[in-house]
């Protein structure tokens, strides 16, 4: 099972006021506020928490029939993020009254079939509000005044969040997830076609074909999968436009709800720091991956050697993960899937194991002889028992009468010991310490 943070869009014409709220919201200044149509042309996401609950704002661009420039992009780049969000706040400003881009944008949302709450933002407080909502009784019969420069409104707003909120979301799982990422072009989507044997996804020689997670169930030696192709993610400063930065919001999402992510690197031109950054944002989320050199048949005629040079690539970009599972493929050719489906199917074994709390037990108790106990203070720490949580990938929690003085370094200590005892070398294991009471 997996768990989503809920998502908040906030939607309207440009110059109502969401940036403001975005950052009344967020509690920051990250969105540009200024009296001018338009600033606002990428989106922006922040997690925020009130109250206890913590829950993602999202300021888009600002809706407008306005076909010139960037707005037909916005258009369509709130229209496919919506599809993503939970519920959308629709703002629009109560001293201008209701104009057609209002009802045309509002139209939007409505047929998204979010929950979505109409706000009336810049109603002057020494004014009775009331005044301000007769014109929008036309698209919402409840409309809510706010005023988010002078706070006003924002308390209820949030009660409407939290109120729409419902419990934690929770998504089944109708398989093991395999997500594939990767830099544009390195060949996602050609080694999904070879994996399903068909031609499921879009292939183009042009980067950045994929913009949706794309997902297709198979079955392999009877085992449920889901193969989740993504938009390939560039640095952020290389993105061009919004429904890039969407892609890479959605490339993240089916991350996080991965089992296993497929990190495809072309082997032409070997591993490169913005796959480093990939590999550590699934590293910090304890994601187990495997790394897909694909057009290898290319790569041997450009590098002699080439499967040593690449190595040596991968050694020096992922030092931080030096046991990475690595197969090299050609999509083209279809070299080297075989391979990948046996590591594939090994890694969900792996994954999957459990160890009893006697056997952790024996081994915990000869690998704590190997080196001096932790220090807490003028404390030894003294470790009582080591067992197996229901997490996955796997976890484990030791007990200790100190487990603030474990430090990192005695943590990976463990969990390289595990690894090698149990042949679980790349898995991402977690080693909790608590206190025994």
């Amino acid at each position: 099972m997996s768990s989503r943070i809920k998502r908040v869009a906030l939607v309207g014409r440009p110059n109502v006021g969401k940036s403001t709220l975005f950052n009344r919201l967020t509690r920051s200044r990250k969105a540009v506020v200024k009296d001018e149509r338009g600033v606002t042309r990428d989106i922006q996401m922040e997690t925020t928490e009130w109250w206890g609950k913590s829950f993602e704002v999202v300021d888009t661009g600002g809706l407008s029939d306005d076909k010139e420039g960037f707005t037909p992009l916005i258009r369509q780049q709130v229209v496919d993020f919506l599809g993503s969000t939970d519920m959308v706040i629709f703002i629009v400003d109560g001293r201008d009254g209701i104009l057609h881009e209002d009802r045309d944008a509002f139209r939007i949302v409505k047929a998204s079939g979010k929950p979505h709450l109409l706000v009336v933002n810049k109603c002057d407080r020494t004014i009775e509000a009331s005044n301000y909502l007769p014109d929008f009784y036309e698209l919402d019969d409840s409309p809510m005044p706010a005023a988010f420069e002078q706070d006003f409104g924002i308390d209820t707003l949030v009660e409407w969040i939290i109120a729409n909120m419902g419990d934690e979301e929770v998504t089944p799982r109708e398989g093991f997830r395999i997500c594939v990422i990767g830099k544009p072009n390195a060949g996602k989507s050609s080694i999904i076609n070879r994996l399903l044997g068909q031609d499921r996804m879009l292939v183009s020689p042009t980067a950045g074909t994929t913009v949706d997670s794309i997902e297709t169930p198979f079955d392999l030696n009877g085992q449920q999968y889901i193969l989740v192709d993504t938009a390939g993610l560039r640095r952020k400063g290389l993105q061009k436009d919004g429904v890039e930065i969407l892609s890479g919001f959605k490339s993240r999402d089916a991350i996080h709800e991965a089992d296993l992510v497929l990190l495809v690197i072309d082997s032409e031109v070997g591993p490169s720091n913005q796959d480093s950054r990939l590999i550590e944002f699934c590293v910090d989320r304890h994601k187990a991956i495997i790394l897909v050199a694909n057009k290898s048949d290319l790569a041997k005629k450009q590098h002699e050697d080439f499967r040593a040079w690449f190595r040596e690539r991968v050694a020096f970009e992922f030092h931080f993960f030096a046991d990475i599972p690595t197969v090299f493929t050609s999509a083209k050719t279809g070299a080297g899937l075989d391979s990948l489906f046996s590591m594939i199917e090994d890694v969900r074994e792996k994954l999957a194991i459990r160890i009893s709390t006697s056997k952790l037990n024996k081994f915990f108790t000869d690998v704590i002889k190997m080196a001096p106990a932790p220090v807490y203070g003028v404390h030894d720490v003294k470790f009582y028992y080591l067992t197996q949580t229901q997490q996955s990938p796997p976890s484990f929690i030791a007990f200790a009468n100190h487990p603030e003085g474990v430090t990192p370094a005695y943590r990976r200590f463990l969990t390289k010991k595990i690894q090698e005892n149990w042949n679980l070398k790349g898995i991402p294991l977690r080693i909790f310490v608590m206190e025994k009471h």
